[in-house]
């Protein structure tokens, strides 16, 4: 397919709102405040319906929070304020059979509806374990009917982070535990005749979220199940790395037409959440949908697509051959490089010195919790024909502050003479890209002239494949740009010149990459050609379409086409994101290089017990400069010690005021005053030797 389609699901509807069967993709958020404070309550739920959320999540952690709902219903009534509401229950059945009568739809978690999850150790038999889905059934079969007689939704929610021991000792701490938890309740759903279900399998990474969709999206069509799916991940965390990372994880399933539902939880006023949905559909809408460019090919209607299920192996790295740009590796065992391209050359009428301070703009880190998240790779267009010594002196300028970042001069190689002209600069670029019309007639004449040229001295090529450079329909772009990249890759091994990469760039760059990676690693003397990408300047499309690619192992390097115009909603600051950092934003999202500290931050609920976003703010600003030390920030104990597996270090709130302190699983400090924490957290740190100072601000 070239682009995507979406998962043919059946219809649930939730009061009045539909989720799948081909409806629109539902946006939903939750609310932070208690389900006792029904002012408050209907106060946050009132501006979210403002801001245009239809659907709202209200915890309710007991049976008295669940009473409460008739007056929370009638105080919106009152307002005039129009939602469905969702009763979000963990551990109380009987809270969620009250909730059930007052609600549009009720969400459980498999993972501690029926069970508890106290990490202990169990061999179960078979016999043990199906007197263990027995009980489960008995307990949750009241549930099912009271949902069936009135008519209200189900969201059967799994959480990585609380995944029952049963589970666990069975099927691991795995995706596939994760998506086994969900459909035992799945099965006892459709043995009582009940299907008005929908799915979700939450992580606080997004790999793991993304396996663990695809997963329960290839199961259900092997089970001949068609229930609608709703994504997010557990704990984004807050600011521009809570979006990115959201959007890698939804953006990345949306774009396989998987998800129905979404919401990106981040540790900030709930309403931030609702612009955020919005703009990962609109990147991901940006790259499925036709662009105006020339008339749309006639197999480009919807019936020609047919949604397929994914593939199950894990994400892999793609192997890639190793390639050098000065002293840079890229491919091979190399991370993803961070590539910055200067739109201010030497030769604009503001000379070296104008060129020279933009450079330095562009490569200096404005990050200072992340003083070595630097570009890695400096790049500019050059005009046609150009004289060299202003390159040089740009380069003898930024040699003493950066003197290991090379420099890679793109060139338009259709244009007569260019590549003559270009001769000169190989001896002082240390690589070049290349922009080549078709290879065909003369066209192929022109690639082997200029791999010929640059084995001769020395310097690797990075080809850039662009359906903008000659108006092609994205529809069948992906297809013509695996034919051109194996075309040209040939024409060089023909020349005995293995040094190239290929940049990927344009509209349907998501599908682009995938099928010119498919089509090189098809044939062993183009096999595993480096590949870099072009993102959007956009944080949100930049994390979408970047991370799509990134988080199943395809590119060797990255850069940020521009710098964003429009600022993200959300607290301010948001919109200071520079290219540089923004890059290093989502490779860290991806998991694939860790600049700064991981903070995995619950998004907050009814049933925090401490003003989480504050406090999220306070350790964020004392540890954010540690560099890949995952720490973990928790409202409750929900999904608190679970969630954390992946994090070095836990903050979690026990009590009202008072923290728990974990390392890794385990709990050191038990119901700390929560004014204390945050300094107890960073002794912890320095007791296992992972502190170092901040860097002293830049000047």
């Amino acid at each position: 397919m070239t682009w995507c389609c979406r998962r043919p699901t059946r219809g649930v509807r939730v009061g009045e709102l539909h989720i799948g069967d081909g409806w629109p993709i539902l946006i939903q958020s939750m609310a932070t405040a208690d389900t006792l404070a029904t002012e408050a309550l209907v106060r946050q739920i009132a501006e979210l319906a403002r801001a245009g959320c239809p659907l709202v999540r209200v915890a309710v952690p007991h049976l008295k929070a669940a009473e409460n709902l008739p007056a929370v219903r009638s105080a919106l009534r009152r307002e005039g304020t129009k939602v469905a509401l969702v009763a979000d229950v963990h551990f109380t059945p009987a809270a969620a059979l009250v909730a059930a009568d007052h609600v549009e739809k009720v969400r459980i978690n498999p993972g501690n509806y029926a069970d508890r999850k106290r990490f202990a150790v169990r061999e179960y038999s078979d016999r043990e374990y199906a007197e263990e889905l027995e009980r489960i059934c008995e307990r949750f079969r009241p549930l099912v009917l009271r949902l069936k007689e009135n008519g209200v939704a189900l969201r059967i929610g799994t959480n990585h982070g609380s995944l029952s021991d049963r589970i666990v000792n069975r099927y691991g701490d795995t995706p596939e535990g994760m998506v086994e938890s969900a459909l035992e309740f799945v099965r006892i759903c459709r043995s009582l005749g009940y299907h008005d279900i929908v799915l979700s399998m939450k992580a606080s990474v997004a790999s793991v979220m993304v396996t663990a969709n695809r997963m329960l999206a290839h199961r259900m069509a092997g089970e001949g199940m068609d229930y609608p799916i709703h994504l997010g991940l557990t704990e984004a965390g807050a600011g521009i790395e809570g979006r990115v990372k959201s959007a890698i994880g939804i953006g990345t399933l949306l774009l396989e037409g998987i998800g129905d539902t979404i919401r990106v939880s981040l540790a900030e006023d709930p309403v931030h959440e609702i612009e955020a949905c919005h703009a990962i559909l609109r990147a991901v809408e940006r790259q499925t949908m036709p662009t105006r460019v020339g008339e749309a090919p006639e197999s480009a209607g919807a019936s020609t697509r047919r949604w397929e299920p994914p593939g199950l192996a894990p994400p892999a790295r793609r192997a890639t051959r190793s390639v050098a740009i000065g002293a840079v590796g890229c491919g091979g065992k190399a991370p993803p490089r961070v590539e910055v391209q200067t739109d201010v050359t030497p030769w604009d009428p503001g000379g070296v010195e104008a060129a020279v301070e933009h450079a330095r703009a562009l490569l200096r880190a404005p990050d200072p919790a992340a003083p070595l998240a630097v570009a890695e790779i400096l790049s500019m267009n050059v005009p046609p024909v150009a004289d060299p010594e202003p390159f040089v002196a740009l380069q003898q300028s930024l040699a003493p502050e950066y003197p290991t970042i090379p420099s890679l001069l793109e060139w338009d190689m259709r244009t007569p003479g260019a590549i003559h002209a270009l001769e000169p600069f190989l001896h002082t670029a240390a690589a070049i890209g290349a922009r080549v019309a078709p290879p065909v007639g003369a066209g192929v004449e022109r690639i082997a002239l200029l791999a010929r040229l640059a084995l001769r001295c020395g310097r690797p090529i990075r080809f850039r494949l662009d359906p903008r450079d000659e108006q092609i329909h994205p529809e069948v772009w992906p297809a013509e740009a695996a034919e051109r990249a194996t075309a040209i890759a040939r024409i060089c091994a023909e020349q005995e010149f293995a040094a190239i990469a290929f940049l990927l760039a344009g509209p349907a760059l998501s599908f682009a990459a995938r099928a010119v990676a498919r089509a090189l690693d098809a044939h062993e003397r183009t096999r595993g050609i480096p590949l870099f990408l072009e993102l959007p300047a956009d944080p949100m499309d930049a994390a979408t379409v970047g991370g799509s690619l990134l988080i199943d192992g395809t590119g060797d390097g990255i850069l940020i086409a521009g710098v964003p115009t429009e600022p993200l909603h959300g607290p301010s600051g948001l919109h200071a994101i520079d290219p540089v950092g923004l890059a290093y934003t989502i490779l860290q999202g991806c998991r694939l290089r860790l600049t700064r500290a991981e903070f995995i931050a619950c998004p907050s609920c009814g049933r925090t017990q401490f003003d989480l976003q504050r406090t999220t703010r306070q350790i964020q600003e004392r540890t954010a400069h540690l560099r890949g030390v995952k720490i973990a920030i928790m409202g409750c104990i929900v999904n608190g010690p679970g969630e954390m597996a992946d994090a070095d270090f836990g903050y979690v709130g026990s009590a009202p005021g008072r923290v728990d302190l974990y390392v890794g699983r385990t709990r050191l400090q038990q119901a700390i005053p929560e004014e204390e924490a945050a300094l107890r957290l960073i002794d912890l740190i320095r007791e296992r030797g992972m502190w170092v100072d901040p860097p002293e601000p830049q000047r």
